[in-house]
């Protein structure tokens, strides 16, 4: 019973955009792990781009950075 949690800055993902990337996951796990479609759990969080950091710094500051 796989259990994937999938983490995205909230900027806009669509709800199609999300189920394309849970159907993507759910397959993907399926060809490679055998792993059936009826026992797999796809979660995808949304978080407040001020709750997100990388190398140090908010998102926002490491886009105006890079």
């Amino acid at each position: 019973m796989p259990y994937v949690n999938v983490r995205i800055t909230r900027e806009g993902a669509t709800a199609e955009q999300k189920a394309q990337v849970i159907a993507g996951i759910t397959d993907l796990l399926g060809k490679v792990l055998g792993k059936s479609p009826a026992t797999t759990f796809v979660v995808i969080d949304e978080v407040a781009l001020e709750d997100w950091g990388i190398g140090g710094l908010p998102v926002d500051a490491y886009r105006r950075e890079g």
